[in-house]
């Protein structure tokens, strides 16, 4: 049965146009879409509610004039339906002709053989439905041809080939199908089958003329020779339709013209405080041993290998942090404590949310620190702390990490026997769960995990629940199995809950002249620990639902992101109730919304080639950029891992103050120059604002592997990093951060250092590289590093060891006032607080200090100023 189907459907294919070896670069777009589409039942029923619950575009085609709606949601669904026709059309033939050969309808005897007069009227009915399904067939293709990819790798769309040659081929050919048809349903009267037959030799020598060797002929003699000149309304279509496609639109990116000086002056550097004073020294993408090792408590908590980047407003100041929820890690039990009723009644969650300053370490790696230095200043909030960033339900049972399911409840006068602290047990109290305290509840979860113990245990009573499906990101899923999902949910502090967020896309495959773009091959990075998309292809892409997920209860809300989204209407209107509009976003919650990095990725992918708006130019590809390969990863191979981007706390040309951004460094084409820097505000007044600084293109701003190489052959460093790893340790190499500074573009990378072949060791920050205009900063402390590019007015000061000021007393003069000694005491304070944030690389706190210096010396100096009466 399988291979009649296979037969069937290549049969009533193999007389398409576009089929054609070489014109149409592969299978037409009903074929990628009954591979992607239909192959499935979830892909079917997804086709059928888009059919019956599209929602209008307001925005049409430039070819036909049909609204986008029609291409998303209505050309799938008959693409889906024709395809299954085609199908059932030849198994019916074919089990026609099996069924009157045995029941004698057809003769094989004699010269040409014989046929029932009732054989001859079913087949020729048959052949006639098929040959008329081929006309709606060439009907419809012709919209299908806005998804042409003829010429990619350059751009998808309808080329000048389709819109000249195949175009009109097709109506020609649904013409020639009609009079086969019509001669095939004659054939029913008729005693031969010798006009259907010459009808349909004349259909197929029609489709290798017209279909396939007329667009040939002129692709070849026409086209090719002039393709700059014949393709450029295609391209100028194509432009236009990937920009709406993608969110990148000139209402939603900036383009500025950007300077990239190689000089600056300290003053200059040291008044860019929204950037300077924010500048990243903890990489999340390496701490998360450190964290483990300092912060995991108990063996059977964990940290994910990527840990996340957020923002929090501490002491009226906003910091970004690294952050991560204390997990219960499912795969660190050991001994006992993998005995069923350990691993699933007792250990049943994680504590505590942790944070750290991510511009800011204890204290500098050097001499005076005796080792200690370079480690994250946490704040911890669990049952037993409340740290800066307070949480009231610091209990994770939902997480990453947590794989496997828990029982949890007890009845009334039990004792609580879940694992909250060394002297402490809980009952969880929460609302998650399905209820197990009947039988068949029991049996049906027991067949489920097939495990005995469920159904036998004696602690599970009427009040037990069992928590499974606690991945956040699986959770959502199951609630809106229609949306892609980004692969790094992160957890926030909310209204003092912990919750995470994560991140929803709808998408499209059909999107006409829009470029199609692989999602797993557009988000591929060097970021360890975060799954690889899948290499769905897609036309269309909106971050259009936020999702939350409680990690005390497991409860799951969809909000409406982008409420203007045609695709997200049209799911809303399938599963009314289950998106929350967005003004149900509280405040709170919207302070920690993330631009998401899966879908900036796919934007800088295809910014690299749509910030051009000719289409020569875009043609001649002189002004298309790259993307960076990671420079921190000795060895990439062949064919080089893209940089990731980072979320940062910085500040832009023309804004003020510091703003949450994701951002990355662009460079050009197959040259390892800066062309450009991307930036995709978080901030909730100016969120999903892009902003593209454009280097000017006669200059050569050196990129990130020109960085660099320039940290690690300099001898100064090079030297250090080879004692550094002639002492037992290894070398880690940290994000590369790329920040627009006082005109010109400023290379900042952390070093850490890890004990080599030790398994308890951890990293920890060493030095500081930092790099503006070919001058080179190496130092353990950041202020020390800056001031060695810029000058020493470009970081706050270093300050003497604060000995007390005690100033002595001139001749003649009074015993010192109150103002006097209170000036003094101001000062030694200032001193002291200078000190210690120099220490920890707080540079706010250095700010602050410095500001509060400068007050007590000129309170001192008029309290110490004599009297005219002297």
């Amino acid at each position: 049965m399988a291979a009649k189907l296979i037969s069937g459907l290549s049969l009533c294919r193999r007389f398409q146009p576009n089929r054609h070896p070489g014109l149409q670069g592969g299978l037409t777009a009903r074929d990628r879409a009954l591979q992607g589409n239909g192959a499935s039942a979830m892909g079917d029923w997804q086709l059928i509610q888009l059919f019956l619950n599209g929602t209008p575009f307001g925005q049409t085609d430039p070819e036909f004039g049909h609204d986008i709606g029609f291409y998303a949601f209505d050309m799938p669904f008959v693409n889906w339906l024709l395809g299954w026709l085609f199908i059932t059309i030849v198994v019916s033939f074919f089990g026609a002709l099996i069924a009157h050969y045995i029941f004698g309808g057809i003769r094989l005897a004699g010269r040409g053989g014989q046929l029932a007069g009732p054989t001859r009227a079913q087949l020729a009915i048959t052949v006639g439905l098929f040959v008329l399904l081929k006309a709606v067939d060439y009907f419809f293709d012709r919209y299908n041809l806005l998804l042409s990819d003829r010429d990619m790798p350059l751009f998808n769309g309808a080329t000048y080939t389709d819109l000249n040659a195949v175009l009109p081929a097709k109506l020609i050919l649904l013409f020639i199908s009609l009079i086969c048809a019509a001669l095939f349903f004659g054939a029913v009267f008729r005693h031969n089958l010798q006009l259907p037959s010459i009808a349909i030799a004349l259909l197929v020598l029609s489709s290798v003329l017209i279909g396939a060797a007329w667009p040939a002929v002129l692709q070849q003699f026409v086209v090719r020779p002039n393709a700059n000149v014949r393709e450029s309304v295609p391209i100028q279509r194509n432009i236009e339709a990937t920009q709406q496609a993608y969110g990148l639109t000139t209402d939603k990116v900036k383009y500025i013209d950007y300077s990239g000086r190689t000089n600056a002056t300290p003053a200059q550097v040291g008044a860019d405080t929204a950037t300077i004073s924010n500048l990243r020294l903890l990489d999340p993408s390496k701490l998360s041993k450190t964290f483990t090792q300092l912060e995991q408590r108990k063996n059977f908590y964990g940290f994910p290998q990527q840990l996340n980047i957020d923002r929090y407003t501490v002491n009226n100041q906003v910091r970004d942090y690294v952050v991560a929820a204390r997990e219960l890690d499912s795969g660190a039990l050991t001994g006992n404590q993998n005995n069923w009723i350990n691993q699933h009644m007792v250990y049943t969650h994680g504590n505590g949310f942790v944070a750290a300053p991510a511009n800011q370490v204890n204290s500098a790696l050097d001499d005076a620190t005796a080792g200690q230095g370079g480690y994250p200043n946490f704040t911890i909030s669990d049952t037993s702390n409340k740290g800066d960033i307070p949480v009231d339900q610091p209990r994770t049972y939902y997480g990453r990490l947590i794989a496997d399911y828990s029982i949890v409840g007890a009845a009334p006068g039990d004792a609580p026997r879940e694992y909250d602290s060394d002297t402490d047990a809980i009952t969880y109290a929460g609302k998650g769960g399905v209820p197990i305290g009947n039988l068949f509840n029991r049996l049906l979860f027991a067949m489920s995990y097939g495990e005995q113990n469920i159904l036998f245990n004696g602690s599970i009573n009427q009040n037990s629940k069992i928590l499974f499906l606690r991945d956040p990101s699986d959770r959502v899923s199951q609630v809106a199995p229609w949306l892609t999902l980004d692969r790094d949910p992160y957890p926030a502090v909310v209204d003092g809950r912990i919750q995470w967020i994560v991140d929803g896309y709808t998408t499209l495959s059909s999107y006409p002249y829009a470029e199609q773009i692989g999602l797993g091959d557009a988000t591929a990075d060097t970021l360890p620990g975060v799954a690889r998309l899948p290499n769905k292809i897609v036309s269309y892409l909106r971050n259009s639902v936020k999702a939350t997920v409680d990690a005390y209860d497991g409860t799951v809300t969809l909000y409406a992101f982008e409420e203007n989204d045609p695709v997200l209407q049209t799911w809303m209107k399938a599963f009314p109730g289950t998106v929350k509009p967005a003004s149900a976003i509280s405040p709170n919650l919207r302070a920690h919304f993330r631009y998401p990095q899966d879908q900036f990725e796919v934007q800088r992918a295809l910014l690299t080639r749509y910030h051009v708006q000719n289409p020569t130019e875009f043609f001649s590809t002189v002004s298309f950029w790259n993307v960076p390969s990671d420079p921190t990863v000795l060895d990439n191979g062949q064919s080089p891992t893209p940089q990731p981007p980072y979320y940062v706390l910085a500040g832009l040309p023309g804004q003020q103050g510091a703003s949450f951004q994701l951002t990355s460094p662009l460079v050009s084409l197959q040259r390892p120059f800066l062309a450009a820097y991307v930036s995709a505000s978080s901030d909730p007044s100016s969120y999903g604002q892009i902003t593209v600084l454009q280097l000017p293109t006669n200059t050569q701003t050196p990129g990130p592997q020109q960085a660099q190489n320039q940290f690690v052959s300099l001898p100064q460093v090079s030297q250090q990093l080879n004692l550094l790893k002639q002492n037992q340790t290894s070398i880690d190499y940290g994000n590369l951060l790329t920040l627009p500074v006082a005109g010109g573009l400023l290379y900042m990378e952390p070093i850490y250092i890890e004990r080599a072949n030790q398994e308890s060791s951890f990293p920890q920050l060493a030095r500081v590289l930092v790099s503006f205009g070919g001058k080179i900063g190496y130092d353990a402390r950041l202020d020390v590093a800056l001031s060695q590019v810029f000058g020493p007015a470009a970081a706050p000061q270093a300050t003497p060891a604060p000995a007390t000021v005690n100033p002595a007393p001139r001749a003649g003069a009074a015993p010192a006032s109150g103002e006097l000694r209170g000036a003094v005491s101001d000062i030694n304070d200032a001193l002291s607080r200078l000190r210690a944030a120099q220490q920890s690389g707080d540079f706010p706190g250095e700010g602050t200090a410095l500001a509060d210096l400068d007050k007590a010396i000129k309170r001192f100096q008029t309290a110490n100023t004599p009297s005219p009466n002297h």
